[in-house]
Order: structure tokens, then sequence, then C-alpha cells
């Protein structure tokens, strides 16, 4: 991503930061979303270099106004002023914006932690079940069945938001599902201002462990983490932290790997 772009990012976020959303902003951009991505006409004339901004954010308004929240269609017009490098693009801009605004009201009730710990939970388990991430990979089968399949799983278990984003995750933007969730629970971080940490366990650790653990790592990297637990078997013992593209490997097995490749 090039410094423009991530400028560009970072813009929309105030601007949504400051229209205070609501889960009704929310889904209103994912249906903006939708409708660039099944529409190249509209993701063409919304991103045309030779169209003056002014005239695309006018364009926005005039396809969007009455149909969704005046503060969803503000934020579509004032993305589509900016200069993209493509209609695709774009869309994935105001997606990153319809999950803020999905996490940014499920922060103001309370439930944002809740909600970034369940969406791991179901990646994991979307993750460990082979059976289960082909059927939601599948595109010979129609999205919303796939997107009731989760429904199916998750009624009953998961709050509101947890089941728009898992729903949404279906539609696997950065190629997989669980890619996909993967980047929603950096945004969720983000928006806290902490890092998120995936601790790789033979067995789960106490909350007197996890706690301090999540004292080390944020005094190390001097911001605040959020621990995503993974029990994996093959530990064998120890820790496996990984911190972005950062690895700390104190587990039995990383060392007893250290131990063979010195022998070959």
């Amino acid at each position: 991503m090039s410094v423009a772009e991530e400028a560009r990012l970072s813009e929309l976020d105030g601007i949504l930061d400051a229209a205070s959303p609501t889960p009704s902003m929310s889904s209103d951009l994912f249906a903006a979303v939708d409708a660039l991505d099944s529409s190249p006409p509209l993701r063409r004339a919304l991103t045309d270099p030779n169209v003056d901004e002014s005239q695309r954010g006018r364009l926005a308004h005039n396809l969007l106004d009455g149909k969704m929240s005046p503060a969803a269609v503000d934020l579509v017009a004032q993305a589509a002023s900016m200069r993209w490098a493509g209609g695709r693009t774009l869309a994935a801009a105001l997606e990153r914006q319809a999950v803020r605004a999905e996490l940014l009201a499920a922060d103001r009730s309370g439930q944002l932690d809740e909600t970034e710990d369940a969406l791991f939970r179901f990646a994991r388990l979307v993750d460990s079940s082979p059976d289960l991430r082909n059927l939601l990979a599948d595109r010979r089968i129609p999205m919303a069945d796939r997107q009731s399949l989760v429904d199916r799983l998750l009624e009953g278990r998961t709050n509101t938001s947890t089941r728009t984003l898992a729903r949404r995750g279906v539609a696997a933007r950065e190629r997989t599902f669980d890619r996909t969730v993967e980047s929603y629970l950096g945004l969720a971080a983000a928006q806290k201002n902490r890092m998120v940490a995936t601790v790789r366990v033979a067995r789960s650790l106490t909350g007197e462990q996890s706690t301090r653990l999540r004292a080390a790592l944020s005094r190390q990297i001097g911001r605040d983490v959020a621990i995503q637990e993974v029990i994996d078997a093959s530990v064998l013992g120890g820790v496996r932290v990984e911190l972005g593209s950062e690895v700390v490997e104190g587990t039995v097995g990383g060392r007893l790997e250290e131990a063979r490749r010195l022998f070959e």
C-alpha cells in the first residue's frame, strides 16, 4: 500500500469517527460496497480520473440520497472525490469503513471486546474444520446460502456485531475467510490502540499467566496488547507468540526444531 493510499484511508477513518456511526450506517456502507462490486460502470464512474472530483462526489449524492443515511452518503461521496487506483480499491476502502462503523457501534455499547473474541474463536473454528472452511469458500454455493450457514452456527451464541461481521467475512475480500476476519480483528485492535498477539500453547493459560504475558508484551512494544489464545498440540510445552511480523518462540517443539537444524 502506498503512502498516498494510507493517507486517504486515514482521512476516511477520521471522517467516519467524526460521524459517530451507528449499526445502520454500517449496513448502509456495506450496501454501497455491494453496489460497487456488482456494477463495473458504477466503479468506473466514481473513480474516473478524467472527471472532476466534485462531480464524482455529486454523482454519489445523486445516486444514494434518500436511499441510505445522510452520514453514509456523505462518506461515500467524500471517498469518491478522492483519487483511487480503481473501483475495487474504492470498494475496499468503503468496506473498511463499514467494518469500522460496526466495531465503533459495538464499542459504544460495551461489546467490542466480546465481538473481537467471538470473531477470533469463530475464525479458529472455521480454520480447524476443512469441511466448513471449504463450504464457506465454495463460490458455486450462493453467497446468501453460505451466510445463512454462518447465521445458523452463531445464532444465540454471539452478539449482533459478531454475526454481522462473520457473515460479511464470507465474501473473503482478503482472499479467504480467516484472512478477512483477521483484517477485521486488526481494525478492532487499532480502535483501542493495541496490537493483537496470537499466543499458541499446548493447554489454556490461566488467568494469571495471561495477565503476566500481556503485561510483558505491552512493556516490550509500548502499547496495549490483546491476546488471542490458540490451543496447538504441536507446541508440546511453553508458548509461541506471534506479534505482527515477529515470532517469539519459547516452546519445546520450537527448541527441538532448532536443535534438529544444527545437525542437518
